[in-house]
Order: structure tokens, then sequence, then C-alpha cells
């Protein structure tokens, strides 16, 4: 983390975009400060405490340098990072803030993945589910430019979203009850291989329809300093396409490995009691989504980086910087 003594404040940029700006150039950095960002405790920190952290990161470069003094600029970071979104500095939601998405996220995605009796309990919970990654999506997205159409229709929108994805996610469940499909072959290809491509596909749709006014209308892009050179369609464009890669990496992971681990231990008969599958099933699938939330977020940089001659005609006569940056969201 940035200390006071490797710290240098930049005005005209908000405190954690240019932590992420400094801090997220590498994969295993970024995936070590979102350890550490991505801790439920940090959902306790009140709105209070969250001003305080920020008061004392803008004035950090007036902190003496001790080691007391550097381990509250360590946490003030944490929910400085945790709390706050970089674009505007508003604070997040408390149910769609980083930290509360493992705990909120993991119980859907193990009702998601039961074998239902029935479809409607399928898509009660899909529909559920992917109202909350909506939601997420939304509350994280870069926020750098009022979005005035971002109103009836954008909310239609995301309603269309939810629920077109909710629908297309529990079309294996459906075609099994529809057709009758009880053949071993049929069922392993409904239940074991069909859902992690599916849902990794309606996931990243989640993030490109709810995030769709960042292609449409531009985000700002700045060059290091934080001077704002534009407004670039191309940059949000960008930012929703790996943001969407790294959702749809996210879900599908997390929906196939514990499928491929459950059939390894089939074969090898290492469970043979139904009793004992069950939970070993959820607890491998809560362990790999624990582990792919900071992995899928540490993909791409946070501040994320987009060459000039990419960008709108204007921007690049605008400046002669090679490399203008901007913030992705998560």
């Amino acid at each position: 983390f940035l200390t006071c003594a490797g710290y240098r404040r930049t005005i005209s940029m908000d405190l954690n975009h240019q932590y992420w700006l400094e801090e997220s150039k590498s994969f295993h950095l970024r995936f070590y400060h979102w350890l550490n960002i991505l801790d439920p405790l940090l959902l306790l920190a009140s709105e209070g405490e969250i001003r305080n952290a920020r008061d004392l990161l803008s004035r950090c470069d007036q902190v003496s340098a001790n080691t007391d003094k550097e381990k509250k600029v360590k946490q003030a970071w944490n929910v400085s990072l945790s709390s706050v979104h970089p674009d505007n500095g508003s604070i997040i939601p408390l149910l769609f803030r980083p930290p509360a998405f493992f705990p909120a996220a993991a119980p859907l995605v193990l009702a998601t993945l039961l074998p239902h009796t029935k479809v409607f309990p399928s898509f009660f919970w899909q529909c559920i589910f992917q109202t909350y990654i909506a939601g997420f999506n939304l509350a994280n997205q870069n926020a750098s430019v009022e979005k005035r159409q971002q109103s009836f229709n954008h909310i239609m929108l995301c309603m269309g979203a939810v629920s077109y994805t909710a629908c297309l996610s529990v079309l294996p469940e459906y075609l099994m009850k529809r057709y009758n499909l009880g053949s071993p072959t049929m069922q392993a290809f409904c239940r074991k291989f069909l859902p992690a491509p599916l849902l990794a596909c309606m996931s990243a749709f989640n993030v490109m329809v709810v995030r769709s006014t960042e292609s449409d209308h531009g985000i700002e892009v700045m060059d290091k300093k934080g001077n704002i050179v534009g407004v670039s369609k191309n940059a949000g464009a960008k930012a929703v396409r790996e943001t969407a890669i790294s959702r749809a990496a996210l879900i599908g992971t997390s929906v196939a490995i514990p499928s491929i681990f459950m059939s390894f231990l089939q074969r090898k008969n290492v469970l043979r009691s139904f009793r004992a599958f069950t939970p070993v099933s959820y607890i491998v699938t809560v362990a790999a989504f624990g582990l792919m939330v900071p992995t899928s977020f540490s993909l791409f940089p946070q501040a994320g980086k987009i060459t000039r001659d990419r960008l709108e005609q204007d921007i690049q006569l605008a400046t002669t910087e090679s490399e203008l940056y901007y913030y992705r969201g998560v």
C-alpha cells in the first residue's frame, strides 16, 4: 500500500483513482490489494469513519512517518477503496460495495445451482442473482460523465436484461422438464456442461447492457497527472468489454470448477454417499467462488490505459500524450 512517505497527492484526481493508477501495474499487486479491500469487516465502517479516512489520506503528506501512523494510513486506504467511488467521491451503497459481493452473491450462486424439481424456483433464484449482479454493476460503473439519458429508458433496459438473462440461465432446467430428457447423456450435458458457459455469457451480457451508457456516451480520459483530456466512447467500450470479460471469468469458472472436481471424485469413487456428495459440492462451489472474486477483479487494471491512436480524432488533437487513462469500474 502507498504510505505517507511514498504518497504523492494529485489535486485534480480522486484519491482512489490516483491509488489505482499507481498501485495496479501488475496482476499480483492488484490481487494482493483486492484481498485486503474485500475484507467483509470493512462493511462495518460508518459514514463518519469513511470521511475521517478520506480526510487522513487527503493530508497524508502532513502525517509524520512513524509505524502507528503508517498502519492508520493503510487501514484508511482499505476503508476508502472499499467504500468510495473513485469517479465522484460518493459513498457506494452498502450492499453493492466490493466487500459485500462475496457474502451477498455466494448464497445466490448456490441457490441457482441447486437441482430444482420445478422450473419456477430456478427462475426465481436466477432473477434474484441477476438483479444483484446488475445492481453491483450499476453502483460500480464508471461515473465520470453525468448520464442524463440514464433514466426511465435505461431502467427498463436493465430490467429487460435481468429478465432475459434469468430466462436463458434456466434454459437447461426447462429443456429437461419440458422434453423429459432423462437419459444420462442429456442429464450430464444440461447439468454439468451447459451451465458454466451459459452463465458466463449471461453475466457478461448483464455488464454490457447495464453499463451500455459508457460506450454510448463515453467516459472521461485523462493524462497521468489527472488532467481531463476529453470524453471518449472508445475508452468507454473498452472499459465495459474488460469488465464483461472479468465477470464472465468469475461466474463461468466458479461454476465449472465444482462440476469438474465433483465429476473427478465420482469417477474415482471417493464419495459413494449422496449425503456426503452434496455438502462437499457446496463447499467446493463456495471456495471456487471465493477464490475467483479477487482473481477476476484483478484481471484488468482499475486505472485502464488506452493508446492515443485508439481514441477519437478530437482527443488525439487535444494532447501529445501517447497513453491516456480512465477508471474501468469493478
